[in-house]
């Protein structure tokens, strides 16, 4: 069993244009809602890998049940502390070249007392699981120490992956052990305080979070693949080429093969595979949807892995 944490639901409301004009009309040639967030897309992730998952969190009263039929009709299960109100819209905009523009909503805030609750039943389940998956933002009203003791609950001998921005990352790292960080560039020149331009940079700037404590780091590169070290080893797989539909989702994709691989224990080699090939299928679909198991397979077949 793997269990994933989502902090901060979202209703991703994907919109598709010819072309993102500022200061001008826009005319929407395509809009799609879906009921997601980074750990409750590697929950369905796992699933459609075919690997039992499981999912906790925040979640907001007014569009909860729209969230738990996704989950029911994934075979993931879950158990959320609710809290009143609704939640978070963030809205995604493609344009027929395939660039992304992100407008990402806070949220509701989430009491202290509901804080509180999420750790009690985080401590409090009532079944075994080998690893755990923490990713993404905060909701309105949580700190980013929030990310260590939440972290802090789940026993020592599971395997911890992290996915989130600097603080938070930083809270996580500070809380245990976590076996694996997932940054993308962006976040991984945040986190080390430098810019990366090729594979030795990514190498160098990944030791800053191995000296801080993290056994491995997985770098999501987008279309040119992903980076996968542990300090001493150090492996690189490139995307295959494929037709792009909208990357909302692929890191996550990415995290949920790596639980995989990690659940299967296959090489790190293998690992890396795996997690580009999730990633590089979410691209195919459209909106915030994510890989199908066929276009997975397809893709795996076609990437491999070296070493640096």
């Amino acid at each position: 069993m793997i269990l994933t944490i989502c902090p901060n639901p979202s209703i991703d409301c994907t919109i598709e244009l010819d072309s993102l004009n500022v200061g001008m009309l826009n005319r929407i040639d395509s809009k799609v809602e879906t009921y997601s967030g980074k750990a409750l897309n590697v929950a369905v992730g796992i699933a459609r890998l075919n690997e039992k998952s499981f999912s906790t969190g925040f979640m907001f009263e007014n569009h909860g049940r729209m969230f738990e039929h996704v989950l029911d009709k994934e075979n993931v299960g879950y158990k959320f502390i609710y809290s009143s109100g609704n939640a978070r819209t963030n809205y995604k905009i493609i344009d027929k070249r395939s660039m992304l523009t992100e407008i990402n909503d806070r949220g509701e805030t989430v009491l202290r007392e509901k804080q509180e609750q999420l750790i009690d039943l985080i401590k409090n389940l009532d079944f075994s699981y080998d690893i755990a998956v923490m990713s993404g933002s905060l909701p309105r009203g949580v700190d980013s120490s929030y990310y260590g003791e939440v972290l802090s609950a789940i026993p020592k001998d599971v395997k911890v992956i992290v996915d989130t921005e600097k603080n938070n990352m930083l809270s996580a790292i500070g809380s245990r052990e976590i076996f694996m960080a997932k940054p993308n560039q962006r976040e991984l020149e945040s986190f080390a305080g430098e810019t990366v331009i090729d594979l030795k940079d990514m190498i160098r700037a990944a030791t800053k979070y191995i000296d801080k404590g993290v056994k491995n780091v997985l770098v999501s590169l987008g279309a040119d693949g992903a980076v996968l070290t542990n300090g001493t080893d150090s492996y690189y797989c490139k995307s295959a080429s494929v037709a792009v539909n909208s990357t909302v989702g692929a890191g996550d994709c990415m995290v949920a093969a790596a639980c995989v691989g990690l659940q299967n224990g296959v090489p790190m080699h293998e690992l890396l595979k795996m997690s580009v090939a999730a990633g590089t299928a979410a691209v195919t679909t459209s909106g915030t949807n994510l890989f199908y198991y066929d276009k997975y397979k397809e893709i795996y077949s076609k990437i491999y892995s070296q070493k640096i």
